[in-house]
């Protein structure tokens, strides 16, 4: 890196000095918090101990019907109470909408991944790009390798290195771009991921506290992430060649541990097996769209006069979920056909188990945030709080896009000391979606605002379990490269997309545009 008093663009060193004491006090504060899942049974005994403080504690509910009902909290310490908790311990569980519909992506996704169609696709978008777009199509396949996340830490990251070193530029910077797309752009993608039915099935439980028929299907922010993706992209670009760059100054490549490895080839092979790969993948989503739009399709239903077209589709986004996991298992099975690692059925079970064995702690943190929404749900105080939340927003005026806002800045915020993006949206879903419900806001778009506010700050928190990873990666080109030295690169994107994002995002609030399929910005409240 270029000597500060060498280069005005390079930041004081003083101020770096305070940036990474006060992320070394986030990251302290992070440390000292419980494992997610010890955090879900303490939350869980939070719930218990104040149903029955605030038991027989009574709000007037209004119905979806028009009519108005008068609600009481329920106490879990009540011989009633006991009972259900044992009795239906199970059954939350097994009824956790996210458990079964991530579990069923994460099959076919496990498949694609695990044949290595997935890192070749990452590899062949960034090398049979023109020079020029080099930036772009690092941040781009960054943004597209959320699909499988840990494809994007691991392959990705450290060849947006090797790509710049090749090229004479800054490799910290190739770094950077690589890992502000993966990372900054993490709920963003042109296709649905295992993060949306996960995501939407925590919203719907919360969203059933106000409206016990609400639905969040896995696409519900699918038109919002689509433009998101292009955002990520320019932005990203722009930070890397008019930001990062500058502040990095001229490369020294006496500075590196070993010289850069050149990125291997594409092998004939490799080749072949992608293009069948993404010719099964075509046919594939032809037999998707059919489906959808085949008026006669068995994932089509009649409307009523009056009700918009897309109720039609009520079928087809309760499949969603099963339709992703074909679209990933049928090009991975090909691919791995066509490479030699897929030679009979036995290696696609492998796979598929292999990816399972992987879920183990999703299934273990499901178990316990499934107790603590089903708990809030049943005493009562969901409803409740959420009713008396929006009285206090409103009796200070805070309504509107700043509500959604400061939403927002909260979230970000908690990403700062919570890494897992599920593990949040379980305990925050089941507070906020109600609340902001009952303020005119749809649970799609409460999610929207979460996912925004999540992925700003995921380049920069030091509670990132990846972060270990690319600072190793960084010391192959910078021997002296640490967190202050990633986290000085980091910091423009986070602020960048940060400042667009929510610019982006308030637009689309205050037109009422549609978040996805079937998904409203607004909810009409009653």
């Amino acid at each position: 890196m270029a000597d500060a008093k060498a280069d005005p663009q390079t930041p004081d060193p003083q101020s770096r000095g305070r940036l990474i004491r006060a992320l070394d006090r986030f990251a302290e504060i992070g440390n000292k918090l419980p494992d997610p899942v010890t955090l879900f049974f303490i939350l869980c005994a939070v719930v218990v101990v104040a149903s029955a403080v605030f038991a027989g504690v009574t709000e007037q509910i209004a119905q979806r019907d028009g009519t108005v009902r008068e609600t009481a909290v329920q106490s879990l310490l009540s011989a009633t109470g006991i009972r259900w908790m044992f009795e239906n311990a199970v059954t939350n569980f097994t009824g956790f909408a996210p458990l079964g519909k991530v579990l069923v992506v994460m099959l076919g996704i496990g498949v694609a991944e695990r044949s290595g169609l997935v890192a070749l696709g990452l590899r062949a978008l960034v090398q049979g790009v023109p020079r020029q777009l080099i930036t772009a199509a690092l941040v781009f396949a960054g943004v597209m390798s959320s699909m499988a996340a840990d494809a994007g830490y691991v392959v990705l990251t450290p060849l947006g290195a090797v790509l710049f070193a090749g090229l004479g530029r800054h490799p910290l910077a190739g770094l950077a771009a690589a890992f502000a797309g993966v990372s900054g752009g993490f709920s963003a993608n042109l296709l649905i991921t295992g993060l949306d039915p996960l995501l939407a099935g925590l919203s719907q439980e919360a969203a059933r506290a106000i409206d016990p028929t609400y639905e969040v299907n896995a696409a519900a922010n699918y038109y919002f992430m689509l433009v998101s993706t292009a955002l990520i992209t320019v932005v990203g670009t722009l930070v890397t060649s008019r930001v990062v760059e500058p502040m990095l100054g001229e490369w020294d490549p006496k500075r590196a541990e070993a010289p850069p490895e050149e990125p291997e080839a594409i092998g004939a092979a490799e080749k072949r097996g992608f293009r069948d790969a993404m010719i099964a993948g075509a046919l594939v989503v032809a037999g998707i769209i059919v489906l959808g739009v085949w008026p006669d399709s068995p994932l089509r239903e009649p409307v009523a006069e009056g009700r918009p077209a897309v109720d039609a589709l009520g079928p087809f986004f309760h499949s969603i979920e099963v339709l992703i996991a074909v679209l990933f298992l049928v090009p991975g099975i090909v691919y791995g056909a066509r490479v030699g690692e897929v030679k009979n059925d036995k290696d696609v079970a492998k796979m598929t188990a292999e990816t399972m064995a992987t879920m183990g702690a999703y299934i273990v943190l499901a178990f316990a945030a499934a107790q603590f929404v089903a708990f809030f749900n049943w005493t009562n105080l969901g409803a409740i709080t959420a009713v008396k939340g929006a009285g206090i927003l409103q009796s200070i005026g805070l309504t509107g896009v700043p509500l959604l806002l400061a939403f927002l800045v909260v979230s970000s915020t908690m990403n700062l000391f919570v890494g897992s993006a599920s593990a949040k949206w379980a305990f925050m879903a089941p507070i906020f979606i109600p609340m902001l419900m009952q303020m005119g806001y749809s649970p799609e778009a409460v999610q929207a605002t979460y996912r925004v506010g999540d992925s700003i700050t995921n380049i920069i928190t030091p509670l990132l379990p990846y972060l270990p990873i690319i600072i190793i990666f960084a010391k192959r080109y910078d021997r002296e490269a640490g967190l202050g030295t990633l986290i000085a690169a980091m910091l423009p994107y986070s602020v960048a997309f940060g400042i667009v994002w929510t610019i982006m995002l308030s637009l689309w609030i205050g037109f009422d545009i549609p978040l996805g399929p079937g998904a409203p910005t607004l909810y009409p409240a009653p």
